[in-house]
């Protein structure tokens, strides 16, 4: 039984009095939480700020984690982030390939593939988006879009990586536009993705979570986190109010 998952993807917000303020309503809210049931919860903050999340967070239920890593281990990176320095303030997770990085940094398939095995290297499990535009939706190229984002990632590990990674199908369209997709046509995508692990090894897919990251807010989380093959989400704006993640949280239970 896969259990769920909920990360808050801050993206470049936050400020070291309005991080305090939103840690203290979401660790307040996970151990009131009932422990039976309880789904896991971790934040990715900016990389300024993991320090604070450390502090605020180490002894409770909620993990941290990086939005971004490089895909060396050291050297002559100038404002890069190396895995084993996030490993070091204790993250447990760190987003890769997600759709704002692929599209303002313009990162390969390829680039996002090594950043993710850099991640594993150290210890840390990578959170490996995948995701189509609209254009790539209104032309019914999701699932060769999307396979061919995961496959590039599968192509670099192992089995034994490979069930070591977390998934995010996050529909860019769907990204701080408002719209969502439907519980169904994620449901969809999904499946395929989890299908496509299969065709490395069935029971590794069965474990893997795929997490949901298009607009989940309170509102819609419930069904969403309903579909068979949804295992959690990553959340954007949401993730931002302690109340509205907490939410999200209860309604992954």
């Amino acid at each position: 039984m896969r259990r769920k998952l909920v990360i808050g993807n801050w993206k470049m917000n936050g400020s070291r009095d309005s991080n305090a303020a939103l840690l203290s309503g979401i660790t307040a809210g996970v151990a009131a939480a009932s422990a039976a049931g309880q789904a896991e919860c971790a934040v990715c903050a900016p990389a300024p700020y993991l320090a604070q999340c450390q502090a605020a967070l180490a002894g409770t239920p909620v993990a941290w984690g990086g939005q971004d890593v490089s895909a060396y281990a050291a050297g002559a990176y100038t404002g890069e982030v190396a895995a084993s320095m996030l490993a070091d303030f204790g993250c447990r997770y760190v987003i890769v390939g997600h759709s704002e990085r692929r599209a303002y940094h313009h990162e390969s398939n390829e680039l996002v593939a090594q950043k993710a095995l850099a991640a594993l290297t150290a210890g840390l499990t990578p959170v490996v988006c995948v995701g189509e535009t609209l254009a790539e939706r209104e032309a019914g190229r999701t699932t060769v879009v999307v396979c061919a984002q995961l496959q590039a990632v599968l192509d670099v590990l192992d089995t034994a990586a490979v069930g070591k990674i977390v998934l995010a199908y996050e529909p860019v369209w769907a990204i701080g536009t408002g719209k969502t997709a439907t519980p169904a046509m994620a449901q969809e995508v999904h499946a395929q993705l989890r299908k496509q692990v299969a065709t490395r090894d069935a029971g590794v897919a069965a474990g893997v979570q795929i997490l949901y990251g298009g607009s989940m807010k309170p509102e819609n989380a419930k069904e969403l986190l309903a579909q068979p093959d949804i295992d959690g989400g990553l959340i954007g704006g949401a993730a931002l109010k302690a109340a509205d993640f907490l939410a999200i949280v209860r309604a992954a239970e």
